[in-house]
């Protein structure tokens, strides 16, 4: 081959040679565009901004509802129970009969007090008339000082046996009255321990519990540790219980009515009640109740949704979102946990967009969009 044929095929190898290099630096630069793309791509998150404001604290506990009051009804006097007057289950009022005893008897014993009486007046009568005719008769001296001195003293026991008949009479009619059993106060009745037709003694058989459930109570424990924190609480003002039972979405709000005065030893704890009006009847006798009693409250704290928080080997933090959709991890200090928020001491400052959710997704740097709040 000619020496003029080699720098052909030389010239024709570099060319190719030049052409393949520049392919594959299309290729190289087109695969790093492509992978700077992809880290480019903004993650979907959710965002919330961190708010400042006085945070109350609150002990959450676990309480059970009892009665205001609970009456056992019984007769006072002996007899048959005549008639029951009540619903079973249903609200009775004040002064309501609930149950009446047989009154025959107590009806015939206040009538021959009533008797008792009329024959004692109508005898303390003569005896004021005999004493004012010998008065004037012994001052004439037409009969003796000792017949005088007799009608004086009948006139003195016609006085004393009417008292005594007049009480008598009195307590038979009290005793009558007692044949009718009355509600003491509203109430919601029990089902009955005893029926028609049934002999009661006086004070011994019961007849039906009554419990006063407007208003309520609910009654709850707390460690003593939390005991400082309720009374520094208490001289701000009365303070608010709230509760919510099984079933029900609206928490009741009542007032601390109670605190006791020992510490139970074996648990370390101390008893408190909270009363309710209960106007709606939600609350019954017996019923758990969630129950929330604010102890402190801290002043323009910084807090955030809980689910914003992470951690991680080096403590807690949170993604924050900046002005140009980056993410900066960023260490906070966390503090008490309120609701569903969370109080940041250290950290973060009010107004500042934190990811609630999402940051399994996310480094540091990484390019955020939010999907909602």
């Amino acid at each position: 081959m000619s020496k003029k044929s080699w720098i052909k095929v030389v010239a024709l190898v570099a060319v190719v040679a030049a052409a393949w290099i520049g392919v594959r630096a299309w290729h190289g630069d087109s695969k790093d565009a492509k992978t700077a793309n992809r880290g480019a791509q903004a993650v979907p998150v959710k965002i919330a901004r961190a708010t400042r404001s006085d945070v109350d604290l609150a002990i959450r506990v676990i309480g059970r509802v009892e009665a205001y009051s609970t009456v056992t009804m019984r007769a006072r006097v002996d007899g048959q129970l005549q008639a029951l007057r009540y619903t079973p289950g249903a609200k009775v009022k004040q002064g309501d009969v609930i149950a009446q005893i047989d009154p025959s008897l107590l009806q015939a014993q206040l009538a021959q007090a009533s008797g008792n009486v009329a024959r004692d007046r109508a005898q303390l009568v003569k005896a004021r008339a005999d004493n004012a005719r010998y008065t004037e008769m012994v001052s004439k001296g037409y009969v003796s000082r000792a017949d005088y001195d007799t009608f004086k003293a009948n006139l003195g026991v016609a006085e004393a046996a009417l008292q005594s008949d007049l009480a008598a009479e009195q307590l038979a009619r009290t005793q009558l009255d007692y044949a009718r059993i009355v509600a003491p106060f509203d109430a919601v009745a029990g089902q009955p321990l005893a029926y028609p037709g049934a002999t009661v003694q006086a004070n011994i058989t019961d007849l039906v519990v009554l419990n006063q459930v407007s208003p309520i109570r609910i009654t709850f424990s707390i460690p003593e540790d939390s005991l400082p924190s309720v009374r520094v609480a208490l001289t701000r003002g009365p303070v608010a219980v709230s509760a919510k039972i099984a079933g029900d979405t609206a928490p009741l709000t009542g007032e601390l009515e109670f605190i006791d005065n020992t510490v139970t030893t074996t648990t370390s704890t101390i008893l408190l009640k909270g009363r309710f009006a209960n106007a709606d009847g939600r609350l019954t006798p017996g019923q758990y109740a969630d129950v929330s009693l604010p102890t402190a409250r801290i002043a323009n704290a910084v807090s955030v949704p809980v689910v914003a928080l992470q951690s991680n080997s080096n403590g807690s933090f949170v993604f924050v979102v900046g002005a140009d959709n980056k993410v900066k991890q960023t260490p906070v200090t966390p503090g008490a946990t309120f609701s569903d928020r969370v109080v940041i001491d250290k950290g973060l400052e009010e107004g500042q967009s934190v990811v609630t959710e999402g940051q399994l997704l996310l480094v540091d740097g990484s390019t955020v969009k939010a999907q909602g709040s």
